[in-house]
């Protein structure tokens, strides 16, 4: 097993990789779903997305800032609490998703409306909670749910995190 940690990839190019993996996620979301195949991001969609931003931004500072192991482990926590946060909220959507119709929440207000009219935590109980528009399946690849998809998406950011966890020195 120590030989195995030991050659795992440096740092910097597992948070090269992990940048290229969201940055990829992010322009399949914006530029072929929405732009191309014209869906519209539910209220969950969109805190995936901007969860998966923040873990961006975390590969960003930690593949240029390439500190030491303390430095690194930190950016690794950081993006470990983010993409199991990430990986709740993609579960709770596909959660949604497979509930029977009949117990379906209804559609609710959109999220810019909510945003304009409500506190920032009622907005997000709101959101978290789910509506008809969240529950609806848009559009499959490989019988994957775009929910789904955003779900194994987390749990692979989530492996090159334990990637660097994992890994003793550069």
């Amino acid at each position: 097993m120590n030989r195995f940690i030991t050659h795992l990839p440096v740092s910097r190019q597992v948070n090269g990789l992990g940048l290229l993996v969201v940055v990829a996620a992010m322009l399949f979301a914006i530029y072929y779903l929405e732009g191309v195949l014209q869906l519209e991001a539910c209220p969950l969609c969109i805190i995936d997305r901007v969860i998966l931003t923040g873990i961006g931004l975390i590969f960003l500072l930690a593949a240029v800032h390439n500190p030491g192991r303390g430095g690194q482990r930190a950016y690794g926590l950081l993006n470990l609490a983010l993409t199991g946060l990430g990986a709740a909220v993609a579960g709770r959507h596909v959660w949604l998703q497979h509930l029977p119709a009949d117990q379906v929440p209804e559609c609710g207000a959109s999220l810019d409306y909510m945003l304009e009219t409500l506190p920032l935590n009622q907005t997000l109980q709101k959101v978290l909670q789910g509506s008809g528009e969240c529950a609806e399946v848009q559009w499959t690849l490989l019988g994957l749910s775009i929910p789904e998809q955003t779900l194994l998406l987390f749990a692979v950011l989530g492996g090159l995190v334990l990637v660097q966890l994992l890994r003793r020195s550069d």
